[in-house]
């Protein structure tokens, strides 16, 4: 497992050489005085619903986990609330929109992408959908399912913040 704390072995603004041992939070050059925080990224899933409180799960079609079931969303970019970057997530992989958005819990991960594991805070929502015939499956999404969530094994979901919030919602 390599961290992104891990790869800086020069300081990004004077290139100075850093001691041993890497990994350190915050990074701080001793030559130049610049500190770099490795905070979690920030991403956002939502469980989106039908009339039929089926959830749209979706199939994921790249690593990491590519092949398992996820719920829509993802990274939320800079300037971006959490609930914006989720709708457009939502609008990006399925193509809906939603309606009645409300959090749910929280979870985290760690996310490897590119040979680098990054620490995440997954925002765990659910939500209804306004046209649900309307999903399919679009950007990084293999296909899409509406399913019963008593009916789904938690061995089939990407990931651990995904299954707690199934945890959440299956013990209501």
């Amino acid at each position: 497992m390599t961290a992104p704390a891990d790869l800086f072995r020069h300081c990004p603004r004077c290139a100075a050489s850093q001691p041993e041992p890497l990994g350190r939070n915050p990074f701080e050059c001793a030559a130049c005085g610049l500190t770099l925080f490795f905070n979690p990224g920030v991403a956002a899933g939502v469980f989106v619903f039908d009339d039929a409180n089926r959830a749209l799960l979706i199939r994921r079609a790249k690593e990491p986990r590519k092949g398992t079931l996820a719920i829509p969303g993802g990274f939320i970019d800079a300037g971006e609330t959490a609930e914006d970057g989720l709708r457009r997530e939502v609008r990006e992989e399925v193509g809906l929109e939603i309606d009645r958005l409300a959090f749910l819990c929280s979870g985290t991960n760690l996310y490897d992408y590119r040979g680098v594991t990054y620490p995440v805070v997954d925002l765990i929502f659910t939500a209804t959908a306004i046209e649900p015939a309307r999903a399919e499956a679009l950007d990084a999404v293999a296909g899409i399912e509406w399913r019963e969530l008593p009916g789904v094994r938690p061995e089939e979901l990407a990931f651990s913040s995904i299954v707690k919030g199934w945890e959440v919602l299956t013990r209501r």
